[in-house]
């Protein structure tokens, strides 16, 4: 048998949580190690690499908050960074921090069982090496596990065609191509924008239409990137406080006590101010309230209108069967002047659905569009598609895909009953699940990192939350979105993006503030909803390294 290594903690991915989890662990003295599919750092932004990726939240909260060093050396060229900037940030950190000597690339994990006698988990890698340890921590990410749409003749395609999620490394030359894109997502909205660009004829086919607004990005002036130097503090202090992590927060003044000349004064201000502020700085009345969602819904529209010549274009591209704010808001930059360009078409997938991919493109009805390229920006499956993924069993081999068929059970987001010493970073009904990520990543890293520090202190050795406390979080994430107008709509947020996936709520509704509270509460009171135990009986052939130094 090949030999098994053994550490106090593996982490599945080296993306922005993975990479602090394994810097947190090493403060705590413990042997760690990242298992990472890619062959580099970044998770999202090592993945997503097609043209336009790039934040949308502003840079300067994005990035990592805990190390001041970090913050003093690293200057955001743009407000929203793009992707290859993303990448090198990363980088930076991993190298400053000496993350990847103890980060395994190109290693995809395929299954994780817990051993029950021994207490421990074991790791199996694609390729068959194993790993065993104390805790298992997931860093998977909500929007990894990419999905392409089921068509038939895909495969037939005798042109070039990727996920945006999976982008060639190498240079793609589009200029004077024919390129189709499926998909007017968040994804699809950026990669559009630039596509249209330099391609020869770019045909989008659109399913649903999204509502989008202006990102209004632009360099980083010296004199902005010393306010946002001496004004880090504040920043995150900011994100600490709003619902969402941002540096927006919601206007909770009573919608209809604005006069509407104000009100729509005020739409004003934020479409043409940056980033998710039309979004989540406005009144928070209008994720409620319909009266109030369908004026802000009449006022994007307007926009749109106006910002599109063809009037039946303009009328494909406002949503019908949602209201604003309602789903993820894409960010673009002249997004909608795209489709005034002689170069673009835009194809209603509702009014006429494709009906295969041919050798030479996409056929429509009695209509074959000629393509080169066909980009598929057809999103994920969201939030618990990653773990379906990796074949995770618990205590007796209970299979979490199976535990989860009805949507994901689970308490703070962090663990499930069954299943001890897995912690989830990011994980389903977590508070990062619906939050500028960066910022509750943070929270979640130190919350598990202060766990497991504690059971240190105490000698404990495995933590395991219980059903009943499940069962309550689950209870208390669905409350969560009693009032909101998005708990209604088809979107990743319940998972009906995905074929065949049971429409579940899960992310938590509830706010950063409010999830951070119970979580502390949590702790507060003893670890309530956990069970732990320091018997541990090892048989003698386990022989298991140090579990704490």
């Amino acid at each position: 048998m090949s030999k098994i290594d053994q550490f106090d903690a593996v982490v599945i991915g080296a993306g922005i949580s993975g990479m602090y989890q394994l810097h947190r662990l090493r403060g705590l003295g413990l042997s760690a190690r990242v298992f990472e599919t890619g062959d580099g750092v970044g998770g999202t932004w090592y993945w997503n690499r097609y043209p336009g990726a790039r934040f949308d939240s502003e840079s300067y909260s994005y990035g990592y908050s805990f190390s001041k060093e970090i913050l003093d050396e690293w200057n955001w060229t743009e407000h929203f960074s793009p992707q290859p900037e993303n990448e090198r940030y990363l980088n930076f950190v991993a190298d400053k921090l000496d993350l990847k000597k103890d980060i395994q690339f190109n290693s995809k994990v395929v299954a994780a069982r817990y051993l029950d006698e021994q207490n421990l988990w074991e790791v199996e890698i694609e390729g068959g090496q194993r790993v065993r340890a104390r805790f298992l921590i997931t860093a998977i990410g909500i929007l990894s596990a990419h999905q392409f749409p089921r068509i038939e003749g895909m495969d037939s395609f005798k042109g070039q065609s990727w996920h945006t999620a999976r982008w060639p490394k190498e240079p793609v030359d589009l200029r004077g191509k024919r390129v189709g894109v499926i998909g007017t997502g968040a994804t699809g909205v950026q990669v559009i924008q630039e596509v249209a660009k330099i391609a020869g004829q770019l045909t989008v086919f659109q399913l649903d239409p999204n509502w989008c607004s202006p990102l209004n990005n632009s360099a980083i002036t010296e004199a902005e990137q010393t306010e946002i130097h001496a004004g880090y503090p504040a920043i995150f202090d900011a994100c600490r406080k709003s619902f969402g992590g941002f540096v927006h927060d919601f206007d909770q003044r009573p919608f209809f006590e604005v006069p509407q000349a104000e009100r729509e004064a005020f739409f004003e201000r934020q479409y043409q101010g940056r980033g998710f502020g039309i979004w989540l700085g406005n009144f928070m009345d209008t994720l409620t309230d319909p009266r109030a969602n369908a004026e802000i819904s009449a006022f994007m529209a307007g926009k749109i209108r106006a910002r599109v010549k063809d009037p039946k274009v303009a009328e494909m591209l406002i949503p019908k069967d949602h209201g604003f704010g309602t789903k993820r808001v894409p960010m673009e930059t002249r997004y909608y002047e795209v489709y005034n360009q002689d170069n673009v078409t835009l194809v209603d997938l509702n009014a006429t659905p494709i009906e295969r991919i041919t050798p030479q493109g996409i056929k429509i009805g009695d209509k074959e569009h000629a393509l080169d390229y066909i980009i598929y920006a057809t999103g994920f499956d969201a939030v618990t598609g990653a773990f379906k993924r990796i074949d995770i069993q618990g205590k007796g081999g209970t299979k979490l895909a199976d535990k989860w068929k009805d949507g994901p059970e689970t308490y703070l987001g962090m663990q499930v009953a069954g299943f001890p010493n897995l912690f989830m970073l990011v994980g389903p009904h977590n508070g990062a699940t619906f939050c500028n990520i960066p910022r509750c990543i943070e929270q979640n890293v130190e919350w598990v990192s202060d766990c497991i520090a504690h059971m240190q202190k105490q000698d404990l050795q495995r933590i395991e939350t219980t059903e009943t406390a499940e069962a309550a979080w689950t209870n208390h994430v669905y409350e969560t979105t009693q009032g909101l107008l998005f708990s209604g709509v088809r979107s990743w947020f319940v998972g009906s993006n995905t074929p065949g996936k049971k429409a579940t709520f899960l992310v938590y509704a509830g706010g950063r503030p409010s999830y951070r509270q119970n979580c502390e509460a949590v702790v507060a009171k003893g670890y309530e909803g956990f069970v732990t135990s320091s018997s541990i009986s090892f048989p003698e052939s386990t022989d298991p390294i140090h579990l704490y130094r």
